[in-house]
């Protein structure tokens, strides 16, 4: 009898589906992209998995991004806004923080649309604090999810534990490219980072810009992080 292949969707980058368990983002499980702040292109390097999720008419709901969509730049990618979904705290929705720990209702939101069965793939941005059962639950959700389930946290997660079987780092490498090195998946572990060369989203001449600063060094090039990623703008 034949070993039963997990279901993944591809990601859209060759060299990251080599390493990935089943040759891409896996389905029924959570994937934990940690970051130090938004806007490094994980977007970007999300997208082409996305878009894959739309074509099967199947929606991608977003739960707290820090930032509207900025609806060309996730056109240009290849999305259907119309297929897009975006949940907002109470309190986010009218402009207060919730401090470090997660709105209540967002956790309940995104718990029940990993359980529904009718959502084809999930983004949240949670912060690095989280009530200790929280990811538990989100993880036994996340089984009855056919469809990735992206969870966006702070860096400083990466030393606490989890229970997402697949975790991922993500760095500034040069304009348009992203550091991903992986922190926790099934199988032996991988030592080397790659760099991954993320679809451009700035004009010629704002790309020029970009590598002049790199050039400078990395505080220069990284002044405006969150502008190349054009994607939560």
């Amino acid at each position: 009898m034949g070993v039963q292949r997990e279901a993944t969707v591809a990601s859209g980058f060759a060299e990251l589906d080599a390493v990935l368990p089943g040759g891409g983002w896996p389905s029924r499980v959570l994937t934990e992209l940690l970051l130090p702040h938004a806007g490094l292109g994980e977007v970007r390097l999300l997208a082409p998995a996305l878009a894959a999720v739309q074509q099967l008419q199947r929606s991608v709901i977003l739960f707290d991004p820090p930032a509207l969509p900025f609806a060309w730049a996730w056109a240009a990618c290849g999305l259907d806004v119309q297929q897009l979904f975006v949940v907002h705290s109470r309190a986010a929705a009218s402009g207060r923080s919730n401090g470090p720990l997660l709105a209540a209702d967002v956790l309940w939101a995104l718990e029940q649309a990993l359980k529904s069965g009718h959502v084809g793939a999930v983004l949240a941005w949670l912060p690095a604090r989280l009530p200790a059962d929280a990811l538990r639950r989100l993880q036994l959700a996340a089984q009855g999810h056919d469809g990735p389930a992206f969870l966006l946290r702070d860096e400083a997660a990466r030393h606490k534990p989890s229970p997402a079987p697949l975790r991922l780092l993500l760095r500034a490498a040069a304009p348009d490219t992203v550091r991903v090195q992986l922190l926790k998946r099934r199988g032996p572990p991988l030592m080397q980072a790659l760099a991954l060369v993320l679809p451009p989203v700035l004009c010629a001449a704002t790309a020029a810009l970009e590598r002049a600063r790199a050039q400078r060094g990395p505080a220069a090039a990284w002044s405006s992080t969150r502008a190349p990623s054009a994607f939560l703008s």
